[in-house]
């Protein structure tokens, strides 16, 4: 093996140690949720946002609190409500006295500079409010009266929200949910998992979870992740995953033009693809294989593609379109 193959595979190793670091901590509090923690993580380690929709009380807003905890990085709480504002998000230029006795306009940064941004019930606000969030997402920044902010880096939204049909909730929009690098759906607990939670919290025990990683090291696995390679093969069939969810398009099958009014934006395909070289490196290699990429394609497109009438009348949901698309699309093209 070349001294460069070595390097990478040590690096590897040291990913999945540390990986499993953070992971320890947050078993300490939360109990199951197996497939939303590591999904969370995979957020993490690739730089992305990550949406958590379930009922109350599953225990959403306790597993990005128990993340914070384990990250030595700056930590801000949003609690949205019909009544907040954009100007509670991004800050506001204030009128300030200077020393001289003379007035002049400063710049009163808001909660969401911080690295990693607790949006609680995010569809609790209106879509002005939400829509503030939409150039922090995507670009780290925020521009207030002609200036432009950098946020520090790494910066990660993760949100909350109740399901759609509850009320006092507004739809997030389309181009904010695409902003979000997963959506995880939340469910109840097991038997078992509900009675150690009961243990847990009715004896006075309180368990809380060590800082074990802080930024650099998040920026140092986000790069390694995108050394892993992705073999053109494998790639275009993470193209045409995507492209399978584009009603009337050359790959789209029976279901996507059955119910389906928008498809994925490019930003699916990313997604798919980076998500797939994290499962690849938790599973010890470095190269992506196509279960990587099936793995992750339900949290990275269920809230990418739109439904139409005839899947809403029919209560058919995302998932059960996608897991089609997932059994018609074959992994290798035909010639």
């Amino acid at each position: 093996m070349t001294t460069l193959g070595q390097n990478i595979e040590r690096r590897a190793e040291r990913f999945v140690e540390r990986y499993g670091a953070v992971r320890e901590q947050i078993g300490r509090v939360i109990v199951g949720h197996h497939d939303i923690v590591q999904g969370v993580l995979t957020c993490l380690f690739v730089g992305g946002h990550c949406l958590l929709e379930g009922v109350p009380g599953l225990g959403k807003t306790l597993l990005v609190r128990t993340l914070a905890k384990t990250l030595d990085l700056k930590f801000s709480r949003i609690q949205f409500t019909p009544d907040l504002m954009p100007a509670d998000i991004l800050g506001t230029n204030m009128v300030m006295e200077t020393p001289e006795g003379r007035r002049a306009f400063e710049f009163q940064r808001g909660p969401i500079f911080t690295q990693i941004c607790l949006a609680d019930e995010i569809n609790r606000a209106t879509p002005k409010t939400q829509s503030a969030m939409l150039e922090t997402m995507q670009e780290g920044s925020v521009s207030i009266a002609g200036q432009v902010f950098q946020l520090e880096r790494p910066f990660f939204v993760m949100a909350t929200q109740n399901p759609i049909e509850q009320e006092g909730t507004y739809p997030l929009p389309e181009a904010q949910l695409d902003r979000f690098f997963f959506k995880l759906v939340v469910g109840y607990s097991t038997r078992e998992e509900l009675n150690t939670v009961v243990d847990r919290t009715t004896r006075g025990q309180h368990v809380e979870a060590e800082q074990v990683m802080d930024g650099a090291e998040i920026l140092e696995w986000q790069a390694l992740v995108r050394e892993v390679i992705l073999a053109p093969h494998v790639q275009d069939y993470v193209v045409r995953l995507t492209l399978a969810t584009h009603p009337q398009g050359p790959l789209a099958p029976p279901a996507t033009n059955s119910f389906l009014r928008w498809g994925s934006s490019p930003r699916g395909a990313q997604t798919l693809a980076l998500a797939a070289k994290v499962r690849a490196l938790l599973d010890g290699r470095y190269n992506v294989s196509f279960e990587d990429v099936r793995r992750v394609y339900l949290p990275s497109m269920r809230h990418r593609v739109i439904l139409n009438f005839e899947a809403q009348a029919e209560n058919i949901d995302a998932d059960r379109i996608l897991l089609e698309i997932l059994e018609k699309i074959p992994e290798k093209a035909a010639d």
